[in-house]
This record gives structure tokens, C-alpha cells and sequence, in this order.
């Protein structure tokens, strides 16, 4: 990649302007990939293993355990990779998403496929673990390569507190959008194919090519504003670089930092275990069936894509700390009424699904709104830049803690008793010792999640008034810089 500065004809695209429509749209785009396949994965791929390939749930728990660890590790390298990155035509993160959209798009398809490898049944389970672990760690790097770039961009969008929140409602506008369609793509497919596992085949292709197309919209339509911000980034001396270590002792000794961490940790770990048992908690417990999954999930994604312009518009007014309190006070209902829900109470699984979409949406919102000026407040002290990091060990420690979640959901499955589908054989019947696992880990334990955000966000520094003090000592110095110069 050449080391020489953003091409001298996007200087023109001022990077104090207001973000336009386009470069709004372009920008919530680049979250629509990642949705699509993150959220087939969290729904159905435990699921998939259990039921279709036939893996018994203690090794597909650990197929995703290996896949998340190591995805967790390769977040800080790929973060610290694009900080590093110069390119004239791209910038520091686009090549990343340039490059890497394709192989995302087909290793994902790769994880949904069940490869016969031998007639024995130990034989054939081992292999197909084995299969899927090698396919799962490339899919989680390209998720990576495309991913943390992208999250890493906002704030090179704009500085503005307000501006921020916005954007991020439009990225998580297709977030949850692209959820929310990736669940009715299900159910559509579900309803018109019988074969389960060619099921799964045909949703992996279809959302392995809108994630492509998807990511390329987003790097062209918001190149021009990220080469004007490196135009005007490299104009500024940058400071003598700073090693690994010392970057990891910044990053960590920034206090409001680690509050963003637990609160997006304690947020996601509550989104994700939930997703990844309530498949088995509407078929096993309540009593709906394979095909009425996606319905239920559409009413937890479709409530929070319509909540989340709400949540947005009353961040402006109360403030974002205020915003998530009454969101996860709401969520926090809805998992209790889980938790009690009895079998064939389906008006009422509907209810508690839209109910638990109002609080879900700040899940999405406030946790990414807060980084940004986090980071702030890191160049301040620091003189430095470093997005990527930040961003990179924000994710680094979710879905670290998110693996130990879903391994741990999987081995509580395994223990009790839980009895996985055999090809050609019908769906077992489960005990009562795996449908009490199944209701814990959809309520109770979520919860305990929830509580926990709550009191992290609670004690959270970063006002409206400081955030805008530490962006007028920024511009301060950078015209202090400009003058000596």
C-alpha cells in the first residue's frame, strides 16, 4: 500500500460539514453484511449443528467456542493493522473492507453446508467438527477484516456529539433491519423448502451475496468523506509511534473506556444468549414449530429497528445514559415474563418478543454512541488517534465473553440431558431437566446481565457538557499546531 497521503481532490469535501443522506445511507449499509450473517449465525447455528448436521451439543458448543476465541484474538491485530494502514486511493480502513467482502461472503456459505465424509457415525461427527472449526476460524477472520474497519469509521465521519448518535442510528437502522430481513428470508425459505438441510444452503447463499454487495456500497459512498478526514489527519505532525504495550496501557487506564467495555459486554452477552437459545426455548418448550422461529424473531428485530429513531431522538433530549436505563428496564420485563411463560402461551410469546424488542434497541445504540468519545478523549491526552484499538478490544472482550456464554449454554444442554436430531429420525422429544436449562438461560441469566449494565452506566463520566469541553481543547490544539507550523 503507498505511504503518500489521500489524494488532493477529496480535500474538497469539508470533514466539518454535516454528514448528507448518501453518505448516511452508505455508511448504515457497511453494518448490513455483518448483520445478515451475525445474525443467522447467533439464531440458527447452534441450532444447526445440534439439529441437521447432527453434532451432539457439548461439541457444537465447542465448535463456536474455538471460532469465538479466536476471533477474539484476531480483533486487536486486525485493530492495530488498519491504525497502521496508508493508502492513497482507500484510506486506513477501506482497503480492509475492499479486499476482504468477497471471502466473507463465501466462507460463510462454507459453515452451512454438512459434508458427508463417512458412513460412521463417530467417524462422520468428528470430521464434521473438525470441518467446521477450520471453516468457522476463516469465517470469523474475514468477519473481522470486513468488520472492525467499519465500526473503527465513525468517528472519522463526523466529531459531532449529537451528529454521532445519528449515525449510528443509521447504522444500526440496517443492523436490525438487515436482521430483521435476514428472519423473514428464513421464513420464506423454511416455509417453501422441506429439506431442512437444504434449508439452511439456500439462506447461506442468498445472505452471503447481499452482505457482498452491501459492504462494496458502503466503501463507495463513503470514501470521499474518509479521504478528506486522512487529508486533513496528515497535515498534522503525528506524534513518535507507540508500542504495543504502552497503547494497551493507555487503552486500559482510560476509565470511561472500561465502563463502554462492561456495559456493551453486559448488553450483548444478555442479546446473544438469548438469541442463541430462544429457537429451542419456542420449538422445545412453548410448542411452535421450526417454521415459527423466524416469526418470533422478527417481532424482537422489527420492534427494535422501529424503536431504535425513538431511542435516537430521545438521546438528543435526555441524554444516552438516560435512554438505555429506560430501555433495559423495559427488556428486563420482558426476560422475567419469559422466564414464566408456559407451554402453548403463544399470544403471550408474541407479546414478551415485541416487549423485549423496545429494550433490545438500546443494546444496539447507546454502548456504540459512547465509544466515540471515548476515543476523544484518548487523543487528547495522548496526541494520537488510535480507533482501531479502541474498537478492536471493545469487541475483543464481548465476544470473548460471548463464547464462554454460548459454551457454557451448549454444556448446560449437554448435562441435562438435552438429545440432539439424527438424520432421517424424528425431532426427539426432550427432558424436563434440558427444558428447565433451556428456561434459565433464557431468562434468569440474561437478566443478571441486564442488572449489571445497568449499574456500569449508572456510574459512566461522559456527559454532553464534558464531551464538548474535550472537543474545544482538540480544536484549541490543532490551531495552536496549525499557527506553529
Amino acid at each position: 500500500m503507498s505511504h503518500t497521503s489521500p489524494d488532493a481532490s477529496h480535500k474538497q469535501v469539508s470533514q466539518d460539514e454535516k454528514l448528507n443522506l448518501s453518505t448516511k445511507l452508505a455508511y448504515g449499509a457497511g453494518d448490513l453484511g455483518p448483520a445478515f450473517t451475525a445474525n443467522i449465525s447467533v439464531f440458527f447455528l447452534l441450532i444447526f449443528f445440534t439439529n441437521v448436521a447432527g453434532i451432539p451439543a457439548g461439541l457444537a458448543g465447542s465448535v463456536l467456542l474455538i471460532g469465538k476465541v479466536w476471533d477474539a484474538v484476531n480483533d486487536p491485530i486486525v485493530g492495530v493493522l488498519t491504525d497502521k494502514t496508508k493508502s492513497r486511493r482507500w484510506g486506513r480502513r477501506l482497503p480492509w473492507m475492499f479486499y476482504g467482502a468477497i471471502p466473507f461472503g463465501i466462507f460463510f456459505f462454507l459453515q452451512w453446508i454438512v459434508p458427508q465424509f463417512s458412513s460412521d457415525r463417530s467417524t462422520q461427527v468428528w470430521s464434521l467438527f473438525w470441518y467446521y472449526v477450520f471453516i468457522g476460524v476463516l469465517s470469523q477472520v474475514f468477519y473481522t477484516v470486513v468488520n472492525l474497519p467499519y465500526t473503527a469509521m465513525t468517528p472519522e465521519l463526523t466529531q459531532d456529539y449529537d451528529e454521532r448518535t445519528s449515525l449510528n442510528s443509521f447504522r444500526f437502522g440496517f443492523s436490525i433491519g438487515g436482521s430483521v430481513l435476514s428472519l423473514v428470508l428464513a421464513q420464506v425459505i423454511f416455509a417453501n423448502i422441506s429439506d431442512r438441510a437444504l434449508q439452511f444452503v439456500v439462506l447461506a447463499g442468498v445472505c452471503g451475496v447481499i452482505s457482498t454487495v452491501a459492504i462494496y456500497w458502503c466503501v463507495f459512498g463513503t470514501r470521499d468523506r474518509i479521504l478528506a478526514f486522512e487529508a486533513k489527519r496528515t497535515e498534522i505532525p503525528e506524534p513518535p509511534s507507540i508500542p504495543i504495550k504502552e497503547q494497551l496501557k493507555i487503552v486500559f487506564s482510560n476509565r470511561p473506556f472500561l465502563f463502554v467495555i462492561g456495559i456493551y459486554l453486559c448488553s450483548w452477552l444478555a442479546v446473544q444468549l438469548t438469541a442463541s437459545i430462544i429457537p429451542y426455548f419456542v420449538v422445545d418448550w412453548i410448542g411452535l414449530k421450526d417454521a415459527d422461529v423466524p416469526i418470533v424473531l422478527i417481532g424482537v428485530q422489527g420492534t427494535a429497528l422501529l424503536m431504535l429513531f425513538v431511542w435516537g431522538a430521545l438521546s438528543k433530549r435526555w441524554g444516552k445514559k438516560v435512554v438505555y436505563f429506560m430501555g433495559m428496564g423495559v427488556w428486563i420485563i420482558a426476560q422475567i415474563g419469559l422466564f414464566f411463560l408456559q407451554p402453548n402461551q403463544f399470544g403471550w410469546m408474541y407479546a414478551l418478543a415485541i416487549l423485549a424488542g423496545v429494550g433490545v434497541s438500546t443494546a444496539y445504540l447507546i454502548p456504540w454512541s459512547m465509544l466515540p468519545d471515548v476515543i476523544e478523549l484518548d487523543e487528547l491526552r495522548t496526541g494520537q488517534r488510535r480507533e482501531g484499538i479502541f474498537y478492536a478490544f471493545m469487541v475483543f472482550l464481548q465476544k470473548l465473553g460471548l463464547a464462554l456464554g454460548l459454551f457454557l449454554v451448549s454444556i448446560s444442554l449437554e448435562t441435562s440431558g438435552f438429545q440432539e436430531s439424527v438424520a432421517g429420525q424424528t425431532t426427539p422429544v426432550q427432558p424436563a431437566e434440558a427444558l428447565q436449562a433451556i428456561r434459565l438461560a433464557v431468562g434468569p441469566l440474561p437478566m443478571v446481565f441486564l442488572i449489571c449494565g445497568l449499574i456500569l452506566a449508572y456510574f459512566y463520566p461522559l456527559t454532553r457538557e464534558v464531551h464538548a469541553e474535550i472537543l474545544l481543547k482538540l480544536k484549541e490544539r490543532e490551531n495552536a499546531n496549525k499557527s506553529a507550523g
